[in-house]
C-alpha cells in the first residue's frame, strides 16, 4: 500500500489538480503589510527603529530597511533571524553579529546563542519591527525569533509593530498540538505544526494568551494585508530560506521535516531541497541523489557524498496537499514500517520530540498506527487549537 501511494501520484496529476478545492492563486489582489507604507510611516515619525528583517522583507523592488532609510525613518539597528540578514547562511549555520555593507547599519544577530534582543541594543530604541515571510509552521523558527522579540519589547517597553504578510501553508490546519514540555526553539507555542495563522494573527495570539514569559504582553501593533483570506494560495515571491526554494518544497516541508530527525536525507545538499526523501540502502523508490557540500545551503549534509535511493516528490508536492489540506503521515510510517533497522531510524529521538511537539508520535510510528489511526488521535486537541485561533483572525477564514 505504501509503495502505491508513493508512485501514484504519478497519474493523473491533472485530474488531482481539477479536483481541488477552490483557492486563488493569484497575488496580484494582495498587498502585504510592508507595502502599505501609508498605513505604519506615520507610527515611525520621530522614532528611533529596530528591524527584525531578511530577504524576504521587501517593499516592491527594494528591502524594507532600504525604504525606510530613504522616506527618512531614524533605523537604529537590524536584527537577523536563522539564515541572516540577507538569507545567505544555511539551515543552523551560525549568524554572527556585524555590519551591513549597504546600509553600514548594525546588524545582530538573532541565531546561536543570543535569541533576543538585549537591553545594551535596544538602549537607543523606542520601536521593534517585524517583517519576515513566515511559511506557517510551528517549527520554522522565524516565529520563535519573533516570540522573543516580543518578550524584550514587553520587558523593557518598546512598541512592537508587525508587518504582515501572507501565510503560504494557511489554508489549512494539521498536525499535533505541542504539549509545552517539549517546548523548544524549534516549538515554543501550544499550536499544531501547520497552524494556519499569519505572524500578525500569531503575534496577537502570544500577546492574548499571555505565552509570553511570566505572563507579559507587549505594545503590539499588526499592519495588516489587503486582499488576502486563508482560502488563498500564496505564492512566495521571495525564496524564505536557501533550502526552500520554490513553493513545492514550501507544501512539503511541514510533511517532510520530521525526517531530519531520522536517517532519511530530505534533500539537503542538492538542488531539490525539500522535494526528495532517500537514504543509502532503501530499499523503496527508483529516485536516487547524492548530497553534497553547497555553500550557504547546505553544509556537511546527511549522507554526503553517499548515494541516497528513494522518491522524487516535487510533483506529488505542487498539488496534493492544496487538494487534501492535511499532513501526509504515509511517507513517515511507510519508510519506517520498509526500514531494515527499525531500532536505528530515528536516530535523534529527542529532536523528533520536539520537532512533533510531543512524544506521541515518535511512540506512534513506532508503533505501527496507520496514518488514519495517527490522524484521529489529534482531533479533539485541534478542535480545541481552532476554537483559540479564531478569536485571533484578521483574514477571512477557508472554512
Amino acid at each position: 500500500m505504501f509503495l502505491l501511494l508513493l508512485v501514484g501520484y504519478r497519474c493523473d496529476v491533472r485530474a488531482q489538480v481539477l479536483a481541488m478545492q477552490p483557492g486563488r492563486s493569484s497575488n496580484t489582489t494582495i498587498v502585504t503589510g510592508a507595502e502599505r507604507l501609508e498605513a505604519y510611516l506615520h507610527l515611525l515619525r520621530d522614532k528611533r527603529v529596530a528591524v527584525i528583517a531578511n530577504q524576504t522583507s521587501r517593499v516592491g523592488g527594494s528591502h524594507l530597511v532600504d525604504t525606510l532609510l530613504k522616506r527618512g525613518v531614524a533605523v537604529q539597528c537590524v536584527f537577523a533571524p536563522e539564515h541572516g540578514f540577507r538569507g545567505q547562511a544555511g539551515a543552523g549555520e551560525k549568524i554572527e553579529d556585524g555590519r551591513d555593507q549597504r546600509t553600514g547599519l548594525p546588524v545582530y544577530s538573532l541565531y546561536g546563542k543570543t535569541k533576543k534582543p538585549s537591553t545594551a541594543q535596544l538602549a537607543q530604541v523606542d520601536l521593534i519591527l517585524f517583517d519576515i515571510q513566515d511559511v506557517g509552521v510551528r517549527f520554522y523558527t522565524y516565529i520563535s525569533t519573533m516570540h522573543y522579540a516580543m518578550e524584550a519589547a514587553a520587558e523593557q517597553g518598546k512598541a512592537f509593530i508587525v508587518l504582515d504578510r501572507p501565510n503560504p501553508n494557511g489554508f489549512y490546519i494539521d498536525g499535533p498540538v505541542l504539549d509545552t514540555a517539549y517546548r523548544s526553539f524549534v516549538g515554543m507555542h501550544p499550536i499544531p505544526v501547520v497552524h494556519g495563522c499569519t505572524v500578525g494573527e500569531l503575534a496577537g495570539m502570544i500577546n492574548g494568551e499571555k505565552w509570553l514569559k511570566r505572563g507579559l504582553t507587549c505594545q503590539l501593533t499588526v499592519i495588516p494585508c489587503e486582499g488576502y483570506t486563508h482560502a488563498d494560495f500564496y505564492d512566495l515571491p521571495v525564496a524564505p530560506s536557501p533550502n526552500l526554494p520554490n513553493m513545492a518544497s514550501v507544501y512539503l516541508y511541514p510533511s517532510l521535516c520530521f525526517f531530519e530527525a531520522t536517517v532519511v536525507s530530505v534533500g539537503r545538499g542538492t538542488d531539490q531541497p525539500f522535494q526528495c526523501i532517500g537514504y543509502p540502502g532503501n530499499q523503496t523508490g527508483r529516485y536516487s541523489f547524492i548530497p553534497k557540500d553547497i555553500q550557504g545551503v547546505a553544509m556537511d549534509p546527511p549522507h554526503e557524498g553517499k548515494t541516497c535511493t528513494g522518491h522524487h516528490l516535487s510533483a506529488f508536492g505542487s498539488f496534493y496537499f492544496k487538494s487534501s489540506r492535511m499532513l501526509y503521515l504515509d511517507w513517515l510510517t511507510g519508510l519506517y514500517a520498509a526500514s531494515a533497522d527499525p531500532a536505528g531510524f530515528i536516530r535523534d529521538p529527542s529532536f523528533f520530540d520536539k520537532l512533533a511537539g510531543t512524544d506521541r508520535l515518535r511512540r506512534q510510528v513506532t508503533e505501527g498506527k496507520t496514518p488514519a489511526e495517527i490522524r484521529e488521535s489529534w482531533k479533539a486537541e485541534l478542535a480545541a487549537y481552532r476554537t483559540i485561533r479564531r478569536s485571533y483572525l484578521l483574514y477571512p477564514d477557508f472554512e
